[in-house]
């Protein structure tokens, strides 16, 4: 892996942090960029107060200097608001004081329980603090810089809700309006199953229930050959499901037509490739591969779908066993969302993105943007060639 990141920080902490490693020197990039994506993640019909009370910024830490990275590993504050309400509780130096705020009753479907004994504590706060989703604040912050390094070559990534508690959209490909998801309260391109996600979303909570759904994240130009099919852990598909099952509360990840093709036989599966003619390069048929074939980029569109389970957080909670008494009880509820599907996708992007710049950084290399910049030049030079007859004539 040529581009990492990492992040540390709790929900209701000082902060969070993001140091993305890897990147190339000379890239231009600006706060204004990231905070960008910050605010596309925290909007969103049936999201919860806590997203009234964060304006989620970066401050440089590290790693960039007069607009431009330096090569270094570049680190990212971003602050937490509510960190205001939450000081006592969450203080780092109280050894002895009674614990404010504990967590004893454990919610299903959270990292609350299997946590707390995992790691021999007793109050499922220690555990439910980092679980949370907040974390992907700074996930997205650190998908920013890799989604500003793909712009530099071409490489878009959107993405849209096509489901949303069981409202199914009607299908509607990304790239032919970028960004119009953005301006649907739910992130859908469909008006009509809009409405409809609306609706379900304002009668779950009435109901203290949350919802899932399903996002779609589509990524346009990328050329053929990132990723390979000679080790397991190069296969693009397998670093994109990995990444993308890490964000939580998210269940299932398909590519192209994914379970679907389980049901078809393979005349109606595989995409055929058809001659481009004269000195044209051959082009595939459809994309039911979803831009991916033996773990590598075909050059179509990388259609990515991810499933998001609902929130673990019920107003109306389930039933559980209190830590404290061993006894049965009601589990936990703190503010929380109805529904973050519109979000998930904004965070899917920015994985999406990190993983493919990766891959970009892995096949050509550079530390400096403009020697990773020739050397894409000179494969899609290459590639070029190779139909045109040059290459044959070289030889």
């Amino acid at each position: 892996m040529r581009l990492r990141f990492t992040t540390a920080g709790e929900s209701h902490g000082r902060g969070l942090v993001t140091v993305v490693e890897g990147l190339p020197a000379g890239l231009p990039v600006t706060a204004e960029w990231v905070d960008r994506d910050l605010g596309r993640r925290m909007r969103g019909h049936g999201r919860g107060g806590r997203m009234t009370i964060e304006q989620d910024r970066i401050e440089w830490i590290s790693g960039v200097r007069a607009g431009e990275t330096l090569g270094s590993p570049v680190a990212m504050l971003i602050a937490n608001r509510d960190w205001a309400n939450w000081q006592e509780v969450m203080a780092a130096e109280a050894a002895g004081a009674p614990r404010e705020r504990r967590v004893t009753r454990p919610r299903p479907g959270h990292a609350d329980l299997t946590g707390v004994l995992k790691y021999d504590r007793t109050d499922a706060r220690d555990i439910l603090e980092r679980a949370s989703a907040r974390e992907t604040a700074a996930r997205v912050a650190a998908g920013a810089l890799a989604r500003r390094l793909l712009d530099e070559f071409g490489v878009t990534v959107a993405s849209h809700v096509v489901a949303l508690g069981g409202i199914v959209a009607g299908a509607v490909d990304p790239l032919d309006a970028p960004g119009a998801a953005d301006h649907s309260p739910v992130r859908t391109l469909d008006p009509e199953a809009e409405a409809a996600m609306v609706q379900r979303i304002d009668a779950a909570r009435a109901a203290g229930d949350t919802l899932g759904g399903v996002v779609e994240v589509v990524a346009d130009g990328l050329v053929p050959g990132l990723g390979s099919h000679v080790s397991w852990d190069r296969k693009l598909d397998g670093r994109l499901a990995g990444m993308l099952m890490s964000i939580p509360a998210v269940k299932g990840v398909e590519i192209g037509l994914g379970f679907a093709a389980a049901a078809r036989p393979g005349s109606e599966v595989h995409d055929p490739i058809i001659a481009g003619g004269g000195h044209a390069a051959p082009r595939r048929g459809g994309n039911n591969a979803g831009g991916l074939e033996g773990g590598m980029t075909t050059g179509e569109p990388l259609v990515v779908r991810i499933a998001m389970k609902p929130l673990s957080t019920l107003m109306t909670p389930l039933e559980t066993v209190d830590l404290s008494s061993g006894r049965s009880a009601r589990a936990e509820t703190e503010r929380s969302d109805v529904t973050a599907v519109p979000a998930l996708g904004v965070v899917a992007e920015a994985l999406v993105a990190l993983v493919l710049a990766d891959a970009m950084l892995e096949k050509f290399g550079g530390d400096s943007l403009t020697e990773m910049r020739r050397n894409v030049d000179g494969y899609r030079a290459q590639l070029a060639a190779r139909w045109s007859g040059e290459r044959d004539a070289a030889r």
